[in-house]
């Protein structure tokens, strides 16, 4: 597993020194924080990939806090903590957007497997000049459990591939400061491995050919399909699932 960066939430001294020592060992870079003022605090100072959140703590609860760090780290994975039975919590959280739950005292080895699961979701990149419609596709997405990224132009798109590699791409055919074609072409050489779906509400059947000829996945077609979207989506990430 790459070295990540995690912040560990907990008011229980033993429990958080306990899983950030273990996450240390792991090679993670790892940050403690005793309660939710806190959290929030280093969240805006520090970019996490992973974020383990007491439910149940003093001053302001875990959903609260996950709230609040999510508006600066929105794609952290957040797994919330529970020693307790607090199942309205736990539910508020998950309908939110927490990727799941562990209960106390920990399974390390079911641990390191939800960190792994959590990490190795569908990473997505949408790019699209429209706020509009990068807006809503993002949010379609991420309601279903996908971690989404966002650019409103072709050099934002081609400095993110750059930093990480996406599975997939949703890339508008036509943008403010470079054709979609051209963009594609320019993403598959620095990642060949990404699959790359066309986005269009225009008629630009030959750079829509043009992109697809080159190894595009598909094209599809505004207003957004949202059943189409999510099932080709799942087609990728299924794929991607079996190849690893």
């Amino acid at each position: 597993m790459d070295k990540i960066n995690v912040l560990v939430v907990d008011d229980l001294k033993s429990s958080r020194l306990t899983l950030g020592g273990i996450l240390e060992d792991e090679g993670h870079n790892v940050v403690l924080a005793e309660n939710g003022y806190q959290a929030i605090e280093a969240a805006k100072q520090f970019p996490f990939d992973l974020v383990f959140m007491d439910i149940k703590m003093p001053g302001i609860n875990g959903v609260q806090t996950f709230r609040e760090v999510k508006k600066t780290n929105p794609h952290a994975a957040v797994i919330m903590m529970t020693a307790y039975s607090v199942e309205d919590l736990v539910r508020e959280a998950l309908e939110e957007g927490a990727y799941t739950v562990v209960y106390k005292p920990f399974d390390m080895e079911h641990v390191v497997s939800i960190i792994e699961s959590a990490l190795h979701r569908t990473l997505i990149l949408v790019v699209d000049d429209y706020f509009a419609d990068r807006e809503t596709l993002k949010s379609i997405l991420e309601e279903r459990g996908y971690r989404v990224f966002a650019a409103e132009s072709g050099y934002d798109a081609l400095t993110q591939v750059k930093e990480k590699h996406f599975d997939i791409i949703f890339l508008d055919i036509r943008l403010p400061d470079f054709d979609g074609a051209q963009i594609f072409e320019e993403v598959k050489v620095i990642d060949p491995e990404a699959a790359v779906i066309m986005m269009t509400g225009y008629s630009e059947e030959e750079l829509v050919r043009r992109a697809v000829s080159h190894g595009a996945y598909t094209c599809i077609y505004k207003p957004f399909d949202v059943e189409k979207i999510l099932t080709v989506v799942g087609e990728i990430s299924q794929k991607i699932t079996v190849k690893e």
